[in-house]
């Protein structure tokens, strides 16, 4: 069973009727035809994982780098901002400097933030697709309209003399 059959409505796939059995039914053929539902008894079991095809392309290695590292350094701010708030509340001595920390935490997963955006555009821009500039695009296409206008002008230059019947030639062959 594809991808595109699990997506379709229930009552598409089973004429109209749509109950536990034919949930069953559809799901128990889908597991059996990739893993092989069927048990030591002999009776179907449910799949507890069916793996689909991704419906993305796997991000290149330095924008998953510095998104592994900004999700790191948000969770340890985050982590950090509710032990800064909790010791306040309880009246610790460590409340300040934590407060001031998670400022500063809060600067540096700013940070983290935009440099998953910034390695993104920067591999984009390298890797991505290549342009041309335009005034380099048009040079080439001027070169290549001359190319063709001095080609047909001796297609038709060649096409008149024979078209004259030989009149102009200097020798007979």
């Amino acid at each position: 069973m594809g991808t595109a059959e699990r997506q379709r409505a229930p009552e598409q796939q089973h004429g109209g009727r749509r109950d536990d059995a034919a949930a069953e039914e559809s799901y128990g053929a889908a597991s059996e035809e990739s893993y092989g539902a069927v048990g030591d008894d002999g009776e179907r079991r449910r799949e507890l994982w069916i793996e689909e095809p991704a419906r993305r392309r796997r991000l290149p290695d330095p924008v998953r780098t510095a998104a592994v590292r900004a999700v790191i350094i948000v969770s340890l701010t985050l982590i950090q901002a509710m032990i800064a708030f909790l010791s306040a509340l309880a009246g610790s001595w460590l409340s300040f400097p934590m407060v001031l920390s998670s400022v500063a935490s809060t600067v540096v997963a700013t940070w983290g933030v935009l440099d998953v955006w910034v390695t993104r555009q920067v591999y984009n821009q390298r890797h991505g697709v290549v342009s041309v500039p335009s005034s380099t695009a048009r040079r080439l296409r001027r070169e290549r309209r001359r190319a063709r206008r001095q080609a047909r002008a001796a297609a038709r230059g060649k096409e008149r003399i024979r078209s004259r019947g030989g009149a102009g030639q200097l020798s007979h062959s």
